[in-house]
C-alpha cells in the first residue's frame, strides 16, 4: 500500500507547490514528460498516484482522455478542484489497479513510485493496463546537490523520509524484469539551482544537458511490446472417407472398401 498522504500532507503540498522555484521545476518536469511520452490527441492515459493533478493538467490541455487514481482522498479533493471534473478520479492503490488489461494507451507515474510499498507489483500493474507506453517520473538518487535542495524544500520532512529514491539503472532493470527487453529512453532536468537569471534557466532546455544522468528529476519511458494470450479452438471435423462410409458410397477399389469386404468375408 505504501505511504498515504493525510490532510496535513495535502495542506503542506499546497503551500510547497505555490513557491516560484517549485513551479519552475514543475514546468521543466512536465515538459520532459511530454517530450518523452509523445502523446496524441484523443489517446487515453492513466495517471497512477495523480496527487493534486499537476501531471494531468498538461495532458488534458493536449486533448487526451485522462484517468487518475490515488490512495489519498485529500489529494483527490485537490485534483478534483484543480481539474474541474475534467478527469475520472478513482481511489485505489498502484499495486491493485481496478482496470482491465490494455484499458489505456499509456500509463504514468509522476513522483509516485517513491511512496509505493511494492514497486515490482506497481510496475507490473502499469504494464498490464497500458498497451503503448509507460512513463516514469522520479527523484534521481544520484543527483546529490539536487536531492539536497529537494530535502530542504520538499513539503514536510516526514513525507520525504518515506520516499524511496531510484537510479535510472535500477529502474531500468526493474521495468525489464516485468515487461521484458522493451525499448526505453530517459532524460533528466533540474540540473542547476533555480535562479532569476534567464541564462541559467534557458540552459535547462538544452538537449545535451538533459542527457546528463545526474539531474534531480529523471524521466523514463518504456515502449511496451504487445503480448497476446491464445488458446486452441476446438473445431469438429469429420473426414471425407468416414462420410463416404456413412453414405454408402465408398469407391470399390479403395482401402476402406477392401477392409469392409474383408470384414464381411470373416463373418
Amino acid at each position: 500500500m505504501g505511504y498515504v498522504f493525510d490532510f496535513q500532507d495535502a495542506r503542506d503540498y499546497t503551500r510547497w507547490a505555490a513557491q516560484p522555484a517549485n513551479q519552475w521545476a514543475a514546468r521543466l518536469e512536465c515538459d520532459l514528460m511530454l517530450n518523452l511520452l509523445q502523446p496524441a490527441v484523443g489517446e487515453s492515459i492513466l495517471d497512477i498516484g495523480c496527487g493534486a493533478g499537476n501531471s494531468a493538467l498538461p495532458l488534458l490541455n493536449l486533448g487526451m482522455n485522462v484517468t487518475g487514481i490515488d490512495s489519498s482522498p485529500y489529494m483527490l479533493e485537490l485534483a478534483s478542484d484543480a481539474l474541474a471534473n475534467r478527469v475520472d478520479l478513482y481511489r485505489g492503490f498502484a499495486e491493485e489497479l481496478p482496470f482491465d488489461d490494455n484499458s489505456f494507451n499509456h500509463a504514468l507515474f509522476f513522483l509516485c513510485l517513491e511512496f509505493v510499498d511494492d514497486v515490482d507489483k506497481a510496475v507490473e500493474e502499469a504494464c498490464r493496463v497500458a498497451k503503448d507506453k509507460v512513463f516514469f517520473g522520479f527523484l534521481n538518487r544520484f543527483a546529490l546537490k539536487g536531492l539536497q535542495r529537494w530535502r530542504k524544500s520538499f513539503w514536510g520532512a516526514q513525507v520525504f523520509s518515506q520516499a524511496r529514491l531510484f537510479s535510472m539503472w535500477e529502474l531500468k532493470r526493474l521495468v525489464r524484469a516485468k515487461a521484458g527487453p522493451v525499448p526505453m529512453a530517459w532524460r533528466t532536468v533540474c540540473q542547476l539551482p533555480h535562479t532569476q537569471a534567464r541564462m541559467f534557466n534557458s540552459i535547462e532546455s538544452f538537449e545535451i544537458l538533459r542527457r546528463c544522468p545526474f539531474g534531480a528529476f529523471a524521466g523514463m519511458v518504456a515502449t511496451l511490446v504487445p503480448r497476446f494470450r491464445t488458446r486452441p479452438l476446438a473445431i469438429r471435423y469429420i473426414p471425407k472417407k468416414n462420410t463416404a462410409i456413412l453414405r454408402g458410397s465408398v469407391p470399390v477399389g479403395s482401402a476402406v472398401n477392401a477392409k469392409r469386404h474383408h470384414f464381411t468375408d470373416r463373418i
